[in-house]
């Protein structure tokens, strides 16, 4: 199968940019395989405490080294819907490693805060920074080497990404992550949307705003519209960490039980133990990496993991760039149309062919590497399928149906609803930034206004509510980088700068900050870097200052002299209150030694940073 010419060259200049960082890493992860079973290594000190609390029949197991243990590593918790239903799965995956005589334990817990409960609050404030305790949580639990595989239970926003890193740093061990599936459909997040604006105007109060919410987030499994932690669904799968047509299985049905059944016997399978030795460090190399991209742009997915993508790539000693991932997006035609890119949900994706259909389609026109390794032990051609039950209640798979069950959902190459991702790099005297336009106007591609400058997305809403932004606006929020306050989401803006739109007035947002997969209607240019709190240009822009945001070129410029604009003093803010709170305090060393957005925003400085070509 011939490969597009563009995602051909990408991944080739990925390759020899990351040249010696993977060999190194490949020569890691191949001598720690090389030195057998993960329990060898241990004295019958270090083993007997490793086994003290199993059973006879476990003991006997793990006291040698012929048995495989796999070990889970679990997000679970029970205020997270998302994560909720992983409290059955430690069960079902040691009965399923029972049945093929093995061994499960659970390895560790991490961390799953939930970035809907702690939207515009304090605690947003260590979301990003979550993703690396997770990460190093997972290192953990697995730096006992008492496992021979891993299973990760995690689905959300900065979990699965801190897993994978996990995983890639663990490379030489099989891992296989393992979904809880979406919530089924409630109210539409149109409808959701409506409320939330009407909120904000003041024409309904919290009730109705409440008993909204609570008809859109209203059961156990993820939220149905297409932001982070679906996104993250979609990667694991189309990279090949995901058994196919795992991702969108609704929790608590007979498919999601079978499903996790059987990934745990196939991480057992795929262990050095096994007969089909996979290691995770393998399967992640440059190719799944771009596969990653392209699925990201194919589907309108999340802002987020123009970071998350990069550090995960860094993990297995692979340099990605933001103009990989902006190049990518020149290429890859949208094929689906998922809230807050279209009226559907996940659900509704799902029902359409979801991502069987999805990469049978782009494979079919050469916009995926297929000769990649996966857990599965195909290919990629063997992700273009649907998962079923048999009579016995066993997994089986049948190819995806050759028409989209809903095209106005999920459309295929031919009749693709723009030829490209949508996600753009933007690059001017103001530094780089990040902007998602496949759910934008394109009629606001190109925004020119003054800019209007806050420190505190607080101070913006306070501006809005006292109706003192009345005309255009580029809104500068800035100081909410990674350095200056962990880098939050600023979705608490959203409605305010859409009634503003709606308003007819030209409105843009300018950020150090995230708004991440949840990005809208309004053009928004995010991630800026350097960020202000880093002596970045944004710190330089003055209230009325014109802005040029120009996603069809790639511009942010800020229209002033550019002697002038370089002499002003680069603007301090006071940053004390996000240092303390709701355990922000712990965070300091993160603050201090944390990355760029452009190269991760991550605090592993063993992972070497990825700039040009």
């Amino acid at each position: 199968m011939t490969i597009q010419d563009r995602i051909g060259d990408v991944t080739e200049r990925i390759v020899k940019r990351s040249h010696d960082s993977r060999s190194l890493y490949l020569d890691r992860i191949g001598r720690a395989a090389d030195k057998g079973p993960q329990r060898s290594r241990l004295s019958c000190g270090n083993l007997a405490h490793g086994f003290a609390a199993c059973g006879v029949s476990d003991k006997q197991a793990l006291s040698g080294d012929v048995v495989p243990n796999l070990g889970i590593i679990t997000s679970y918790n029970d205020m997270l819907s998302a994560h909720q239903p992983y409290a059955t799965y430690p069960a079902l995956i040691r009965q399923a490693a029972h049945e093929v005589g093995a061994v499960a334990q659970v390895a560790g817990g991490v961390p799953a805060m939930c970035d809907g409960v702690t939207q515009g609050q304090d605690g947003m404030e260590l979301s990003l920074f979550s993703r690396d305790v997770i990460a190093m949580a997972a290192a953990v639990g697995l730096s006992h080497q008492m496992f021979d595989a891993a299973v990760f239970l995690g689905i959300c926003d900065k979990i699965v990404p801190g897993l994978a890193i996990a995983a890639l740093s663990f490379g030489h061990m099989p891992a296989v992550f393992v979904p809880a599936g979406p919530m089924t459909t409630g109210i539409s997040n149109d409808d959701k949307a409506k409320v939330r604006q009407l909120y904000a105007e003041g024409k309904v109060g919290r009730d109705a705003l409440l008993e909204s919410e609570s008809k859109a987030y209203h059961s156990p499994g993820t939220c149905t519209f297409y932001g982070t932690a679906n996104s993250n669904q979609m990667l694991m799968e189309i990279m090949g960490l995901h058994m196919p047509g795992a991702s969108f299985v609704n929790p608590g049905t007979p498919l999601r039980d079978a499903l996790t059944r059987e990934a745990a016997k196939r991480a057992l399978a795929i262990s050095a133990l096994g007969n089909e030795f996979t290691p995770a460090g393998e399967i992640i190399d440059e190719k799944a990496i771009v596969n990653g991209v392209v699925g990201l742009h194919a589907t309108g997915g999340s802002t987020n993991h123009t970071m998350h993508l990069v550090a995960i790539a860094a993990a297995a000693g692979i340099r990605l760039t933001w103009d990989d991932i902006s190049d990518l997006s020149d290429t890859v035609p949208l094929l689906a149309r998922v809230y807050p890119n279209g009226k559907a949900d996940v659900n509704h994706f799902q029902a359409a062919g979801g991502l069987a259909f999805l990469i049978r389609e782009l494979l079919g026109d050469g916009y995926l590497h297929q000769d990649v390794k996966t857990v599965h032990g195909t290919d990629l051609s063997g992700y273009t399928v649907e998962a079923r039950l048999d009579a016995n209640g066993n997994v089986i798979r049948e190819q995806v149906p050759a028409v989209s069950g809903d095209e106005t959902v999920l459309a295929p190459v031919s009749k693709a609803f723009q030829p490209t991702g949508g996600l753009k790099m933007l690059t001017g005297n103001m530094g780089k930034a990040v902007i998602k336009i496949s759910a934008v106007a394109p009629d606001r591609h190109i925004i020119e206004a003054p800019a209007r400058v806050f420190h505190d997305q607080n101070d913006f809403l306070t501006a809005f509510n006292n109706k003192e932004l009345t005309g255009d606006v580029a809104a500068v929020v800035r100081f909410q980088g990674p350095k200056a306050c962990g880098m939050p989401e600023l979705h608490k803006l959203t409605p305010c700068l859409g009634i503003l739109q709606d308003r007819g007035h030209k409105v843009a947002l300018i950020t150090d900050g995230r708004m991440s997969g949840a990005s809208g209607k309004v053009p928004a240019a995010i991630h800026v870097t350097p960020e202000a709190a880093d002596g970045g240009p944004i710190a330089r822009i003055r209230d009325g200052d014109m802005i040029r945001v120009d996603a069809i070129s790639g511009a942010l410029t800020v229209l002033v002299d550019e002697v002038e604009f370089n002499a002003r003093p680069l603007a301090q803010a006071d940053l004390s209150h996000h240092q303390f709170g709701v355990g922000r305090d712990l965070f300091a060393a993160f603050r201090s030694n944390v990355g760029t957005a452009d190269t991760g925003a991550h605090v592993f400085g063993g992972q070497e940073p990825a700039r040009g070509n």
